[in-house]
């Protein structure tokens, strides 16, 4: 529900100057949330962001809600200019990767006590992920997963009986599916494409991390992650990848998966899967558990509602917060953006077959190293494996080149 206009709001404090004094509503409790378009329908985004503000008034007749909907276009440049004016909002949505950042400035302040009394409801792995130095700095309102999805009709067509779930099967299918014409994986290679969603998964898989432990170094260029990458450059050449792969975005309208010149994409989100079976008919795509090496991983992050320190009225922002991730409101919220609760104590009504598949992974949900650099690292990782897939560097030249530049980045302080 999008509040008076600014013309409005300035006309009813005339009327109200010009009369008695204060209105009605000077001694509530303001709260402003800015919200990201986690619904990706704006009609219905608008619709459920109304009732969140209806509802929880009509609850707590003292606190005035402003849900303020955001683009995520200059998402993070807008949140931290808003923490050091300390003005923009009391609430915001932010991911495990942009939090530590935030807690070491010291703008924002921990929320530990909203999820006090529920928190054995919630996915371990959501409160781990939004946890810095033993705080929770963000109380978990929804949860993404990945998981593979795959063409059925194209292993069966190759003679693939067993639909690879470990890295070892995905290697040994490759050539079968390369008779056919068929690479067995979709690999996004292009540097724009999040690791997370291309690299990092067989990274973790081999039991790899992007940092050291004590997050002054990288270690990716570590033996797990050179594996990682020689994986992906011997099934391209045994004809696994496409042949854009260095190059190639992970749409999947319009994609080589939808074509039917790829089988499997490794770390594909629940609305991929949904576009897939547009393309080839919902029957023909599978839906797995992320492939496993040494272990399973499947890249997930929690949503956290985010509490800035300047915050004038921090019980009503608290209680706000609390209502959001709500049983009740998690699982409207899950319904509407085909995400997933970050509670276990919520049903989502209505959920699809597709989305109860991807629901099993949330077990492996892993947000990434979430490092206050973690995303200038993963741009100077990017370019290094996108020149392996070309042929211009080796797997440990590439990864060792990369962990030069990003132990030089972590070093500056820059």
């Amino acid at each position: 529900m999008r509040k008076t206009t600014a013309l409005g709001v300035a006309l009813a404090l005339s009327v109200a100057a010009a009369g008695c004094g204060s209105s009605s509503g000077s001694d509530k409790s303001t709260v402003t949330l800015w919200m990201y378009p986690v619904i990706g329908d704006q009609a219905k985004s608008q619709a459920f962001w109304a009732k969140v503000e209806k509802d929880f008034e009509a609850k707590n007749p003292a606190i005035d809600v402003t849900v303020d909907q955001q683009p995520w276009e200059g998402r993070q440049e807008k949140v931290t200019t808003a923490l050091v004016s300390k003005k923009g909002f009391d609430l915001v949505v932010l991911g495990p990767d942009q939090i530590p950042q935030y807690a070491q400035q010291g703008t924002i302040e921990p929320v530990d006590d909203v999820v006090a009394t529920a928190k054995g409801s919630y996915l371990p792995n959501s409160l781990s992920a939004l946890t810095v130095d033993g705080k929770l700095y963000g109380v978990p309102i929804y949860q993404t997963i990945t998981a593979p999805i795959y063409n059925k009709k194209l292993f069966t067509d190759a003679g693939v009986e067993k639909v690879p779930e470990t890295l070892e099967e995905l290697k040994a299918a490759a050539p079968k599916l390369a008779a056919d014409k068929v690479a067995v994986l979709d690999y996004p290679g292009k540097p724009e494409v999040s690791l997370n969603q291309s690299f990092y998964p067989f990274l973790w898989a081999n039991g790899g991390t992007v940092f050291a432990a004590d997050g002054k170094s990288v270690a990716f260029n570590g033996p797990e992650g050179v594996a990682s990458l020689q994986l992906l450059l011997d099934l391209k050449a045994a004809g696994g990848l496409p042949e854009n792969a260095a190059s190639k975005g992970n749409d999947i309208e319009g994609g080589a998966l939808a074509a039917g010149k790829t089988a499997m994409y490794h770390a594909a989100t629940a609305l991929q899967a949904v576009q897939l079976g547009a393309a080839i008919g919902e029957e023909n795509v599978g839906i797995g558990l992320p492939l496993e090496g040494s272990k399973r991983v499947a890249f997930g992050i929690p949503g956290g509602v985010v509490l800035a320190k300047h915050t004038e009225n921090k019980d009503a922002a608290k209680k706000l917060a609390g209502y959001l991730a709500s049983p009740e409101v998690a699982a409207e919220l899950a319904k509407e953006s085909g995400f997933f609760p970050a509670r276990t104590d919520v049903t989502v009504p209505d959920q699809s077959e597709s989305a109860k598949e991807f629901a099993k992974s949330l077990q492996y949900a892993f947000p990434g190293d979430t490092h206050p650099k973690a995303r200038q690292v993963m741009g100077l990782i990017a370019p290094h494996i996108q020149a392996a897939l070309l042929g211009q560097e080796d797997a440990k030249t590439a990864l060792d080149a990369a962990a030069e530049e990003a132990n030089t980045l972590l070093s500056s302080g820059g």
